[in-house]
């Protein structure tokens, strides 16, 4: 190579190494450094809800606020006693193993004409359309409460699927307005994998049973039961060791080889029993269980009858060997699981609402509450801070202020979680399908958030003038509670 063509060649080799090595730098600093949410640096952007900033959606937020994050509010003694004073004090749940036996009729006949009375308000179907009286007729036939024999054998199943409870014996869903398909009314709550029932009754046309459960009494269907002698269902949540999902749901192993367990949702506060006793060598569906937790799961078998096969859940799966400890940063924790999840009226949707998510987060800390807001709102067994009509402003307010991280605030219909205080307001965090509030201009803001929320407490709308303040019925709290 001549000189007159190395000169020019020669530079741009030296600045292609020298760009080379700053872009390795780079790179090597990039990856370095720990990744961060992508509006971590502008946590005070607002966000479309009123007083919601972008940071006030991250749990570390809220964890960074608490003065003593770790420290337990109720111990397990605790959470037990508690949970002894609510099977003993709350009329709306249910002893199943109390039930008499054999069933008298009018027994029977009293629990499922409690829930499944005729409507009595226009309702309206997917398309739009009122639901004929023939078919609400229909659905008042398929209740078979002529066919309740005098007396009949108590029965007990556990649950084999995630599956509604219905108010009627039927898919159909129904609606208060035409168009509105979010809320359906024949939608009661749900059960999942492992609960317990007891067996009441069954449709005219045998697809349906009538069970009770420790939280309710209800419609659903036949197969998702799975019928087995008294001991093993109800020793069923007794067994240890155990492990309990305390992620928003998880799942199962895929396994096609035992599909009534494979890729089975599994929701949080769920407990199911390991096989401690399962061969460490021997697989599990066809899978080496090294890297799984073996569980026990409840089947159906072709003739309804229950069985218990094994099944798989990845240790990587959001479970725990036991509750978690309650403790603010663990209600923070967990209730943020939920973020963003749609809301779903009943368990609809495989989510949940209001009333389900206070629920599920407080189960996986092994605490028992009613299902519905209804029932948690007054319930004798919690530390109840009750509210009327004649309460004024500012006795809402000094409450309000008062309130403490896990704390149940209710309005009419409605449970929200507390999280905190910041910028002179108390935020929970809720699963709503509305939420509203005053524009600048002063018109209400309709935001339809219709999922699990971050939102202040004071300036949301109850109707057009009233604030959630205005219309607090009550607070509960989960706490020890002093002896006398």
């Amino acid at each position: 190579m001549n000189a007159v063509n190395a000169l020019p060649i020669a530079p741009s080799r030296v600045a292609h190494r020298r760009l080379a090595a700053a872009w390795w730098a780079a790179s090597l600093l990039a990856l370095a450094m720990p990744a961060l949410p992508a509006f971590a640096s502008d946590g005070d952007a607002p966000t479309a809800v009123i007083e919601v900033r972008q940071a006030d959606l991250l749990p570390e937020h809220w964890l960074a606020q608490l003065p003593a994050p770790d420290r337990v509010i109720l111990d397990r003694a605790g959470i037990a006693a508690q949970n002894a004073r609510m099977r003993a004090e709350d009329k709306s749940i249910h002893d199943i193993a109390a039930l008499p036996d054999p069933l008298p009729r009018a027994f029977v006949r009293s629990q499922v004409e409690a829930l499944s009375a005729p409507p009595t308000r226009a309702l309206f179907d997917v398309h739009g359309k009122p639901v004929a009286k023939k078919e609400l007729d229909a659905l008042q036939r398929a209740l078979a409460l002529e066919a309740i024999p005098a007396t009949q054998p108590l029965r007990y199943g556990l649950v084999v699927h995630r599956a509604a409870l219905r108010a009627f014996p039927t898919r159909l869903r129904a609606f208060s307005s035409a168009g509105d398909t979010d809320i359906d009314r024949f939608q009661e709550s749900a059960l999942f994998p492992g609960d317990a029932v007891a067996v009441l009754h069954r449709s005219r046309d045998g697809q349906w049973l009538f069970v009770a459960s420790e939280r309710y009494a209800a419609w659903i269907e036949a197969a998702h039961v799975a019928v087995g002698d008294r001991d093993t269902v109800l020793g069923y949540a007794q067994r240890a060791p155990y492990v309990v999902v305390t992620g928003a749901t998880v799942r199962t192993t895929y396994t096609p080889e035992e599909p009534r367990v494979s890729a089975l949702q599994l929701d949080m506060g769920v407990r199911l029993p390991l096989r401690a006793d399962w061969p460490p060598m021997q697989a599990v569906n066809g899978q080496h269980p090294y890297a799984s937790h073996v569980v026990d799961l409840p089947v159906r078998e072709a003739d309804g009858r229950l069985a218990l096969v094994p099944a798989l859940i990845p240790r990587s799966a959001d479970v725990s060997d036991d509750y978690l400890p309650l403790t603010a940063a663990n209600l923070v924790r967990q209730s943020f699981k939920f973020l963003g999840e749609r809301y779903g009226w009943g368990h609809s949707y495989d989510a949940r609402d209001c009333s389900g998510f206070v629920s599920e987060v407080y189960r996986s800390f092994g605490v028992l509450v009613p299902r519905n807001t209804r029932d948690q709102a007054i319930s004798p067994a919690l530390d109840r801070v009750a509210f009327d009509a004649g309460d004024s402003r500012d006795q809402r307010m000094a409450a309000v202020r008062d309130l403490q991280i896990g704390d149940l605030v209710y309005i009419p219909g409605h449970v929200m979680m507390a999280l905190g205080h910041q910028r002179g307001l108390a935020f929970m965090i809720h699963d709503t399908n509305g939420g509203s509030w005053r524009g600048a201009d002063g018109t209400r803001v309709r935001a339809g958030l219709n999922g699990v929320s971050v939102t202040p407490l004071e300036p949301m709308l109850f109707g057009e003038t009233e604030t959630y303040v205005d219309r607090i019925t009550s607070i509960q709290r989960i706490r020890p509670r002093a002896t006398p």
